[in-house]
């Protein structure tokens, strides 16, 4: 493929990227979905309308999912440290709380389903990484497929994942 098509494409795929971005906003200022449900019904209405191939929605969903969860924080602190409450209109702060609230549910909800998939529990197989015990974060250095034992300080159970 030719540098011109590459770039054609890139920039195509931008455009809708920009598209699933704007429609799953659109569709949870309206507040009757939860962040996940938005953005499928944003990639089915567009991969509907001949907008996007399902293999498109798809990953430009992810690439959505992604930038939302680690610009959120960095957002809500911007955001945080550039208003300041007492100089907003009664009526435009109550909107802003609201798009907030809305915001920090849908993020604390991604946060949480985020922190479950990487959650790993004892008698559960698992491939080489490191293990680190939820209640005393001890760290269990698995060299390679094993079978989850408790933890050796604690005991205990529940362990998050790295590589």
């Amino acid at each position: 493929m030719s540098d011109q098509n590459e770039n054609k494409n890139g920039h195509e795929e931008i455009g809708l990227y920009e598209k699933l971005a704007s429609r799953t906003a659109d569709l949870l200022e309206e507040g009757k979905k939860t962040f996940d449900e938005a953005l499928k019904k944003a990639k089915e209405e567009l991969s509907s309308a001949g907008d996007f191939s399902r293999e498109q929605a798809d990953r430009l969903g992810e690439y959505v999912r992604r930038d939302l969860k680690e610009n959120a924080g960095k957002a809500t602190e911007a955001v945080k440290k550039a208003i300041e409450p007492h100089r907003l209109a009664a009526g435009a702060q109550s909107a802003f709380s609201r798009i907030l609230t809305s915001t920090a549910e849908t993020l604390t909800e991604l946060a949480e389903r985020s922190e479950k998939s990487l959650e790993y529990k004892t008698g559960e197989i698992t491939s080489s990484g490191t293990l680190t015990c939820k209640n005393c974060e001890a760290e269990m250095h698995m060299t390679k497929t094993t079978r989850i034992p408790p933890c050796p300080k604690c005991h205990k159970t529940v362990f998050r994942k790295s590589y």
